[in-house]
């Protein structure tokens, strides 16, 4: 708007701007003024959608246990449970628990598994190592091998907003994106 009135101001008396023309940059003024405000409102929406998502999420999360992308276990009362999604039907399925330094120290047999998310519970009560133990899947049909991805257990403490992203902490992996969480148990 500041411009329009600087060109009229410093336009020549002589030959003034066309009313067509003047006509035609207050409409671009407007529709770029109704644009910013369109923006306003979709950003205000976006951060109470946010803030809504985090106290929905607060209610149905915290204190449920939750399946992330990692091979890292948390050990809670003498239990750490974990899972996997096979590609594929496997005819063996085997689960190497290893140490902090990557020593195996456990394994689980889990026999033939179809595809799809499966979850497994390993008795952690004679773990006696600092920090966590994390895991390896085997999984195999014949001689070749079946893919898979390693999801953690674990407790969701708290779900909080940061950026307009919402987050949730776990209790034993720390802060990771609400967008990570793969399953609710």
């Amino acid at each position: 708007m500041k411009l329009l009135v600087a060109q009229l101001n410093n336009q020549d008396p002589m030959n003034p701007v066309d009313n067509a023309q003047m006509t035609s940059q207050i409409a671009q003024i407007n529709t770029v003024s109704g644009i910013q405000q369109v923006n306003d409102t979709l950003t205000s929406m976006a951060a109470q959608m946010t803030a809504m998502q985090v106290m929905q999420g607060s209610n149905n999360l915290v204190g449920k246990n939750v399946l992330v992308d990692s091979n890292t276990l948390n050990v809670s009362n003498g239990v750490a449970s974990g899972g996997m999604d096979l590609a594929a039907d496997a005819d063996n399925v085997k689960v190497d628990i290893l140490s902090p330094g990557g020593q195996v120290i456990d394994t689980l047999n889990l026999g033939a598994q179809g595809a799809g998310r499966h979850t497994f519970n390993w008795d952690a009560s004679s773990y006696n190592f600092a920090g966590q133990p994390s895991f390896k899947i085997t999984a195999t049909t014949g001689a070749n091998t079946v893919g898979s991805t390693a999801l953690a257990a674990d407790t969701v403490t708290s779900v909080s907003s940061n950026n307009g992203t919402m987050s949730v902490q776990l209790q034993g992996h720390g802060a990771v994106a609400y967008s990570d969480i793969q399953a609710i148990l």
